[in-house]
C-alpha cells in the first residue's frame, strides 16, 4: 500500500456542491423557492459551456455554494447536466502544491489552475483514471478550489 504521509496540502470542507440540469429555473423552484436557499449570484462561460446562479447556504468561511447549472447548448460538451449532481468542491489550504503532488502520484487532474465562477482558482479531478495518470477520483468529478486565508485559518480550527 502507497504511503501518502507526505501530503503538502491539506483538505479543509466542502466548498460547494453542483447541480445541473436541463431547466435553470426548475432548479431555482426547488432550491431557491421551496427550500428558500440565498441566491447569491450568476456565472455566464460559453468555453465551459455553463449558465449557472450561485447559491449560498451558511455564512462566512463556512459558507457551502450550490451552483445551479444549465448547459448553454445541450449538445456539446462540457455536458454540465449530465450527471445531474455535476460535481463537489473542496477547500485546500495549498491548490498548487495539490496538483504538482497529486499529480506525481499518478492522479487525473485535468489542466492547471485557472479562475473559477467564485474567483477563487480551481482545477478538477477527473472521475476515471487513464494509463497515464491510473488514479480518479472513483466516479465523482472532484473540484479542488483554493482557499483564501480566512477561510484556511477559519477552517483549521
Amino acid at each position: 500500500m502507497t504511503d501518502y504521509s507526505d501530503r503538502p496540502f491539506r483538505v479543509l470542507g466542502i466548498q460547494q456542491v453542483a447541480i445541473g440540469g436541463l431547466d435553470k429555473q426548475a432548479l431555482r423552484r426547488f432550491w431557491v423557492d421551496v427550500l428558500g436557499i440565498e441566491a447569491h449570484g450568476t456565472y455566464r462561460e460559453v468555453a465551459q459551456n455553463v449558465d449557472e446562479d450561485i447559491l449560498r447556504l451558511g455564512h462566512g468561511p463556512h459558507a457551502v455554494e450550490i451552483d445551479l447549472m444549465q448547459p448553454i447548448d445541450p449538445e456539446k460538451a462540457p455536458k454540465v447536466h449530465v450527471p445531474p449532481l455535476n460535481h463537489v468542491g473542496l477547500w485546500v489550504d495549498d491548490l498548487r502544491a495539490a496538483v504538482t503532488w497529486l499529480k506525481q502520484n499518478g492522479v487525473r487532474v485535468l489542466g492547471e489552475p485557472r479562475p473559477g465562477a467564485a474567483g477563487y482558482d480551481i482545477v478538477f479531478v477527473h472521475p476515471k483514471g487513464n494509463d497515464a495518470f491510473p488514479i480518479g477520483a472513483e466516479g465523482v468529478l472532484l473540484e479542488l478550489v483554493q482557499a483564501p486565508p480566512e477561510v484556511i485559518e477559519a477552517l483549521s480550527k
